[in-house]
């Protein structure tokens, strides 16, 4: 019986748990599903600052067994190198880019040195571009970590929530699944450094 409270009550301990944060964010482009599954979440932890959530992407990206997903609307430089390195040792990798992505200056250049056309032409990174998404998602087979956008709707990469939790977890993967099957080809033409 109390098991039961507690799953009915999981998305007000979300909230409640993260009121702060949520003064200042919103869900941005969540479908309702998703919104009743909230509660998932319960599980994560907040993670602060800009160099932590760096820090935090690339410990999902070294303890990577079989894959990486991805959802970005920014590309960090120095997140390009260490993600490739993984691809290459046989994870693969899935990633969505928002097709208004910012990434920087040099990108084409370093993705050519490190060969990811032969990691496209091998199937080992597949990836695809999504209109006007907002919500950030990284994750492998055993950990996951998802960042929604402020009010103003501007995807924030400062703050995010990470999780082991099988419940966390199933939720990043299902919302990564759920936009990688609604999104569209990707489009270098449409990538501007």
């Amino acid at each position: 019986m109390a098991k039961q409270y507690v799953r009915r009550f999981r998305p007000l301990l979300f909230l409640s748990k993260n009121r702060k944060y949520f003064e200042s964010h919103d869900f941005g482009d969540i479908p309702m599903k998703f919104m009743q599954r909230i509660g998932a979440l319960a599980g994560g932890q907040q993670v602060k600052g800009f160099v932590k959530v760096l820090e935090q992407w690339k410990s999902i990206y070294k303890n990577a067994d079989e894959f990486v997903y991805e959802i970005f609307t920014e590309v960090p430089l120095d997140l390009i190198e260490p993600l490739l390195i993984k691809v290459k040792q046989g994870i693969k990798l899935h990633y969505i880019f928002s097709e208004s992505v910012i990434v920087p200056k040099g990108r084409r250049d370093l993705l050519k040195k490190l060969g990811m056309k032969s990691l496209l032409d091998k199937g080992l990174v597949e990836r695809k571009m999504r209109a006007g998404t907002n919500v950030i998602v990284v994750l492998n087979e055993k950990e996951a970590c998802v960042g929604f956008p402020t009010m103003d709707g501007i995807t924030d990469m400062r703050e995010m929530f990470y999780s082991a939790d099988p419940l966390f977890h199933e939720w990043c993967l299902d919302y990564f699944r759920y936009c990688w099957y609604n999104s569209d080809l990707f489009q270098e033409s449409k990538i501007q450094e």
